[in-house]
């Protein structure tokens, strides 16, 4: 076992099955996490080197569950990415106050959670890597977002706080915010009338993310914003 390992959460049609495809095609051994088995099988099946475990990242026994399989079966993480998501839309009077819990422990607390796991080998090892991908949620708060919002603006905080933590021992944390929509088949249904380069091309995010985590050390990012050339910002 030579190559290294990739482990990303939130593992889905867009994002996550493109950021495992890159770095499937990159030379990793991707640990692909997600709660959907159905979806991360089909995707094991057209991926070498990829494997797929079913994990729910609110919960903290699934997490550890699923990082003692990797660790087995792949080896440690050199790569994480956390792009597992917790969402939902409504004022603050709207809202189900436990939506914005549930969220906090996908969004945040799963972060953190990843980290603690993760982090010791690759501070032993000098050299790792984690990026959370995020929106504008993370920047601004908006009044049918605060469900959301807040869990993402913590999120973000909370990467900061490792990166300043991290870095000096050699691992590269980053936050990536996604300021666009995401080019699905079901954002394709909401905005039908849409030219194509109003979407985010979830390959071309993925490209980003690559580049991110493979920066010299001597030029590391913590925040990046990517967006089409259109977006209003």
């Amino acid at each position: 076992m030579t190559a290294p390992v990739c482990l990303i959460t939130g593992v889905g049609p867009g994002t996550g099955s493109a950021l495992a495809r890159k770095f499937a095609e990159g030379g990793y051994r991707v640990a692909m996490l997600a709660r959907n088995e159905e979806r991360l099988a089909a995707l094991e099946k057209q991926l070498p080197g990829a494997k797929a475990y079913r994990c729910d990242v609110s919960d903290l026994a699934q997490i550890e569950a699923a990082a003692s399989a990797v660790e087995r079966d792949l080896g440690s993480p050199a790569v994480v990415i956390h792009n597992a998501v917790g969402g939902g839309f409504g004022t603050f009077r709207e809202i189900d106050p436990q939506l914005l819990n549930r969220n906090f422990q996908v969004n945040t607390m799963g972060l953190l959670h990843l980290a603690r796991r993760f982090t010791p080998a690759m501070i032993s090892a000098g050299k790792g890597a984690i990026v959370a991908t995020g929106n504008t949620s993370a920047l601004r708060g908006k009044a049918g977002f605060a469900g959301f919002a807040p869990t993402k603006a913590a999120q973000r905080i909370l990467a900061e706080a490792m990166a300043r933590d991290l870095g000096p021992q050699g691992v590269h944390v980053a936050y990536v915010v996604i300021d666009a929509v995401i080019d699905l088949e079901w954002t394709r249904k909401r905005w039908p009338d849409r030219p194509d380069d109003f979407f985010i091309k979830p390959a071309a995010i993925a490209s980003e993310i690559w580049h991110v985590v493979h920066q010299d050390r001597s030029a590391w990012s913590f925040n990046v914003e990517i967006r089409p050339f259109g977006e209003a910002w």
